[in-house]
């Protein structure tokens, strides 16, 4: 039984507290971008992925790039204290192109935590295994060839249906505001990792996602 919250909320609780003490240490004379990425983690796994959906309903035109007005409206939105002349700079270092828009996608990989190589591989292999129709989107129908509930307390008892413990098993990724039941591949390494900044050692983390998704 995959149980991605229970098996990573320890993780995920350090992380949030450190980042933080980190933010609350450098107040306002930190790195822009640095604080960015500290205010989602403070946040829990869910932070950068709050940061991504913000951005992408702000996106009407479905281009997935942002003007620096939309770039600006979107940080102090989600609570970051910016003046005009950080969050401009901030844009411009991530306008690498000077085409006068940012590229959403570059953006939050830029902000989301590094991954090591073999951590980027266990996650892909983790998402290869919940994605069955390879679509690159994770829902309910692909958990019920992957996911069997009928060890699941709440199953057992009659509580839950099939289907309301696989709905609660992807809102693990996803923000209360904007739960849609469809875990993409940017939203779940998002969420791992955020997990991953408060785990040291590389080895620790492969085991945690080989045992928590039997791999």
């Amino acid at each position: 039984m995959f149980r991605p919250q229970s098996a990573t909320s320890r993780q995920e609780s350090e992380m949030a507290a450190k980042s933080l003490r980190e933010l609350q240490a450098a107040g306002n004379s930190a790195d822009p971008v640095q604080r960015l990425r500290l205010l989602c983690l403070s946040r829990g796994a869910n932070g950068i992925l709050g940061l991504g959906r913000l951005f992408r309903r702000m996106d009407e035109d479905g281009n997935k790039k942002l003007n620096l007005e939309e770039f600006i409206y979107g940080l102090r939105e989600i609570g970051l204290e910016v003046t005009d002349e950080e969050a401009r700079s901030m844009f411009e270092k991530f306008d690498t192109d000077g085409s006068g828009s940012v590229n959403m996608d570059e953006f939050l990989v830029h902000i989301r935590p590094p991954l090591s190589e073999s951590r980027k591989k266990v996650i892909e292999e983790a998402f290869q295994k919940m994605d069955k129709t390879g679509d690159g989107e994770i829902t309910t129908d692909d958990l019920k060839n992957v996911y069997n509930v009928k060890s699941n307390p709440r199953y057992i008892s009659g509580e839950d249906s099939e289907e309301m413990i696989l709905k609660r098993f992807l809102e693990n990724f996803e923000q209360d505001a904007t739960k849609d039941g469809i875990v993409t591949k940017e939203e779940f390494f998002n969420y791992y990792s955020a997990i991953s900044a408060s785990i040291d050692n590389d080895c620790y983390f492969n085991l945690m996602m080989r045992q928590a998704y039997k791999l």
